[in-house]
């Protein structure tokens, strides 16, 4: 072994040896390729209370305790439970590679790591709806349709969330001496002592890391809207959409909101923060109260707790699988594939493009913490520029320039800069 490490050449009566793959190689590769099915073992369940909001199961159903002692931990820096629930889902899918690997936890290197992303790279996504055959490209809304596999930003995720898991075992000397998820060393040197207003630089992507690309804000055009507005069915539903797209909240802030919140005086809402979770106030438009007021007739009893709620059998508060389910109907009706964040851009839009607002006062009203993250609603729609270079397309040509008799063309040509059309 050491003389093939040196380069020594091998005697010449030996044969040459051929590498016959090993069992977890081939399971390494059939996670890679497809071949190979990725045990669904193990859930996520809610925790015993707010410590530890959420708990890791392995296939028997125990708490893996490791994960355990890392969501405490995060819990008590005051990270948001949907924080720690989606990092818990993340270190789950990890855990699976592991289990069906034979790799103890604190065993894993980055060879686990490749078969992680390779295997979400070609796997399913079973919270994907597309049908076969579908374009990939909405024709309508010129929004991309969703693949039926995991995106990059989902991979990314969980790598970013199992390299902390092993950077909090690091910290307390427990795990591998290295971590399995590589960082990017240019990265960490472009984002070091960066000063708020300094432009991002460009750095290499760390390994196993996928290309990302942030997509531009996706409004509804006010013809699509009404369309949409229309297959609404009843008047939950109608007061849930006009209070999205004239508050400009976000998903889970208007849906966390209570009955309470809404001051029917000032025309506005109170809801907490997604970032902060802190209170702020949103305004709603006369349209989004009324149709509010006409809800509300529905709670006999119930003129206390969670504002909105499910319409049939026992009133319960609207997850948002629920609200998101609302747009998928209308979705399938109309050929479109608009989501719930996009009747928050639909709202920014409508703010940017009225000249009332200036962009520092959109930027309070959507609640972002810096200036440049509003700056992207001044982008114009795709749809509106395709119209406007339409109507360039149907302009006449412009008529030829003439010039009185007895001119020289070469004199025209150098003080005009072209030729002479008599």
């Amino acid at each position: 072994m050491l003389d093939r490490w040196c380069g020594a050449r091998p005697v010449a009566s030996e044969e040459p040896r051929v590498y016959e793959p090993t069992e977890d190689d081939v399971v390494r590769r059939g996670l890679q390729s497809g071949d190979v099915q990725l045990a669904r073992v193990g859930r996520v369940i809610a925790g015993p209370g707010s410590d530890e909001p959420y708990v890791v199961l392995d296939e028997d159903g125990r708490a893996v305790e490791p994960v355990s002692a890392w969501a405490r931990y995060m819990a008590v820096g005051d990270h948001s439970p949907r924080t720690i629930r989606s990092y818990c889902y993340a270190v789950l899918m990890w855990f699976r590679v592991l289990w069906q690997l034979d790799v103890r936890w604190d065993r894993a290197t980055e060879a686990e790591t490749a078969a992680l992303v390779g295997w979400l790279r070609i796997a399913p996504n079973p919270q994907r709806r597309r049908e076969a055959g579908a374009p990939a490209v909405n024709l309508k809304t010129g929004k991309p349709n969703l693949g039926l596999g995991y995106g990059a930003a989902t991979i990314n995720l969980t790598l970013a969330a199992v390299r902390g898991f092993y950077d909090f075992h690091a910290h307390w000397v427990r795990g591998p001496v290295v971590n399995p998820v590589p960082e990017s060393p240019a990265r960490r040197r472009a984002l070091a002592h960066r000063g708020p207003l300094e432009p991002r630089q460009a750095h290499r992507r760390g390994a196993h890391r996928q290309r990302a690309q942030r997509p531009g804000p996706r409004s509804i055009p006010d013809a699509m809207w009404n369309q949409f507005f229309a297959q609404m069915p009843c008047d939950r539903d109608r007061a849930l959409v006009a209070c999205f797209v004239s508050s400009g909240a976000r998903a889970e802030e208007l849906l966390g909101a209570e009955v309470d919140d809404v001051d029917w005086a000032g025309q506005r809402m109170s809801v907490v923060s997604k970032g902060s979770r802190e209170r702020r106030m949103v305004p709603l438009s006369p349209e989004a109260m009324s149709w509010l007021a006409r809800y509300l007739r529905t709670f006999e009893g119930h003129a206390t707790g969670p504002l909105w709620r499910t319409v049939r059998g026992e009133p319960r508060p609207l997850t948002y699988g629920a609200a998101r389910r609302v747009l998928q109907r209308a979705n399938d009706v109309l050929g479109t594939n608009w989501t719930l964040h996009d009747l928050r851009h639909t709202a920014a839009m409508r703010m940017v493009d009225s000249g009332v607002l200036t962009l520092p006062e959109v930027q309070v009203v959507l609640g972002h913490a810096d200036l440049r993250t509003t700056s992207i609603y001044t982008t114009p729609r795709i749809d509106e520029v395709i119209d406007k270079m339409h109507d360039h397309y149907a302009r006449p040509a412009p008529p030829p320039r003439r010039f009185a008799p007895g001119y020289a063309e070469d004199d025209i040509a150098i003080i005009f800069g072209g030729g002479v059309h008599e």
